[in-house]
């Protein structure tokens, strides 16, 4: 069994209140400006390609600088980024609201996602600080998951509910009152932490990450809008080159940004695969949900949004009470396994819905996907955190939430890609009686242009064209519905098969489920970051780093299980596999 650790007080549950509410926050900047995007057009008239970058370039320079931030974080403070990210995405969220051309706008919403960047990794590693004992990290990585799935959903609501009363300005500032309250309860609830064996940071793979990570995003989120053509395609070749070259810096470096023999634990590749395909199934098919319910049943998008609170509310108990009870009970393999089914068949009940009737399937359908989806990030978040060494956390959460933005993005491009085809074949045909050739060829495009154009038409072709319109992305929410469904059977086989050998406690044990090496003469292991902030929780009595270096010094820090740690180690170890679950 694990190691027994110290239980977190008072003061560490409600610095995770802090960080779950900046981990909402930034999730619901991802989908709150979706319903303000026809004010923002309507006010400052930006051109297609302006639009589109308006959209896209927060979740892009976030998804670019996210390995980055959380390698900084290691080395300059985890709480320290975190306030540092927190009030420059307050300034930008005021620079953003108040903006006065697109181009303004775009730039400021590039500064928000590059804030954005240091707050999520900052979130994530700091969680493992505060919480030493593996039941009371994984409950609060659940409440944090929670927060995250949440957001999405909740920047819907609030959105819909803001425009209906206010400008398009009000969804950013609602930013600026929970950064304050984060700069003024940070140093007192939040521990600092850094590594203080940590080496000057290499600004060329910090670029290189960037580079690596910004064209393949973008390439992939282009394929769902312009198809198969070479600039999405040359986007993509690229990132992988400049990935390529980054991973081969990285093994020659003595303290590489990411290292990359983290991957020889099979529980921390698992947790970065499950990642990925999860937030592809669950992200990419909730592109169609929202059209469904606004476009297809005609739902209001706040109306629209409060029917999208009973998935919020499944994500929560998946990722804070279901992910944390079973965990303890039973193996990783089958609660990921278990999760990630109980998604697919939420996909299949949405499989069912039809092009005039589905609310009640769309609602448990979307429910079930969520929770059983939400368990999973939980359980991938705790396991990535867990088992990279402490002082590489942050980079550790920085590419656990580069997985989530690469699988969301291909997610959209994929199933956004098989929707169209299914779509467009279904209007494959001539246009019906009344519908002039070119409001056909628009209808074709998108159900969105279909609605626009039968604004245009007499009542019965009108009525005609929307008919076959919607009956048609009901066929596409379908098809895409399936191939949600297989992605997620295929990675709950993937989760089984390579998780097979961890047990119910992941950081203390070896393969074969019982104690990991304690080290001489049975001495109990030390979680290090325990170490160097136990004796100041708050990180105010003193800088943690500081005193876990004279610590280590003193010869008191070296009970660490060499089992645990991956990486370059100053201090010759004896020879043993690179982590208990390798």
């Amino acid at each position: 069994m694990a190691t027994a650790q110290a239980k977190a007080g008072r003061r560490e549950w409600i610095g995770l209140a802090v960080l779950v509410m900046v981990t909402l926050i930034i999730s619901m900047d991802m989908t709150v400006l979706s319903y303000a995007l026809p004010f923002i057009t309507a006010d400052l008239e930006p051109t297609s390609s302006q639009l589109l970058w308006i959209t896209d370039v927060y979740a892009f320079v976030l998804a670019g600088l996210l390995i980055p931030m959380g390698t900084l974080g290691d080395r300059i403070g985890r709480r320290r980024l975190l306030m540092i990210g927190a009030a420059v995405f307050g300034a930008a969220s005021v620079a953003t609201a108040l903006s006065t051309s697109p181009g303004m706008l775009i730039g400021t919403r590039a500064v928000m996602g590059a804030a954005g960047a240091t707050l999520m990794p900052s979130t994530m590693s700091l969680i493992r600080n505060m919480f030493h004992d593996e039941n009371e990290r994984r409950a609060a990585i659940g409440m944090w998951a929670a927060g995250f799935s949440a957001g999405g959903v909740i920047g819907l609501v609030a959105g819909g509910a803001l425009l209906q009363y206010f400008s398009w300005g009000t969804v950013f500032e609602i930013n600026v009152p929970i950064m304050l309250l984060l700069l003024i309860l940070a140093p007192l609830l939040l521990p600092e932490f850094r590594n203080p064996a940590a080496g000057r940071l290499d600004l060329l793979s910090t670029v290189l990450a960037f580079v690596a990570v910004l064209p393949m995003i973008w390439g992939i989120k282009q394929f769902a809008e312009d198809g198969m053509t070479w600039p999405p395609v040359a986007g993509v070749l690229a990132g992988l080159l400049f990935l390529t070259v980054f991973v081969l810096r990285q093994r020659r470096l003595a303290d590489p940004v990411i290292d990359v023999r983290l991957f020889r634990a099979p529980a921390f590749s698992a947790a970065v695969v499950m990642n990925v395909l999860a937030n592809f199934a669950l992200v990419g098919f909730m592109f169609f949900i929202s059209q469904y319910l606004q476009l297809v049943l005609g739902l209001r998008p706040f109306t629209a949004g409060l029917w999208s609170l009973p998935a919020a509310g499944a994500a929560g108990i998946g990722a804070a009470v279901l992910a944390p009870m079973l965990a303890q009970r039973f193996r990783r393999a089958y609660v990921a396994a278990g999760g990630l089914l109980v998604g697919a068949a939420g996909c299949l009940v949405l499989a069912q819905v039809g092009d005039d009737s589905g609310l009640a399937m769309v609602v448990v359908g979307q429910a079930l996907m969520t929770g059983g989806i939400a368990m999973v990030l939980t359980l991938s978040a705790e396991l990535i955190v867990s088992t990279a060494p402490p002082e590489r956390a942050g980079a550790a959460a920085g590419l656990s939430e580069t997985g989530s933005q690469f699988g969301a993005a291909l997610g959209v491009a994929i199933l956004g890609s098989i929707g169209t085809y299914v779509y467009r074949r279904q209007l494959s045909g001539g246009a019906p009686d009344g519908v002039p050739a070119d409001s056909w060829a628009t209808a074709r495009e998108t159900l969105g242009g279909a609605v626009e154009e039968s604004r245009t038409l007499s009542a019965t072709a009108a009525d005609t064209l929307v008919a076959l319109a919607r009956a048609a992305f009901a066929d596409e929410l379908r098809v895409a519905a399936v191939a949600a469904a297989g992605i997620l059977v295929v990675t709950a086989v993937l989760a089984a098969v390579l998780l097979r050998n961890v047990g119910a406690s992941v950081p203390g044990q070896d393969p074969s489920g019982g104690p990991a090496d304690a080290g001489p003469a049975g001495t109990p292991a030390v979680d290090p970051d325990a170490a160097a902030v136990s004796a100041d929780p708050a990180g105010t009595g003193g800088d943690p780093a500081t005193r876990a270096e004279q610590t280590a010094a003193e010869g008191r820090l070296d009970t660490e299980p060499p089992a645990v740690r991956i990486g370059p180690d100053s201090t010759p170890q004896p020879s043993r596999p690179a982590h208990p679950v390798a």
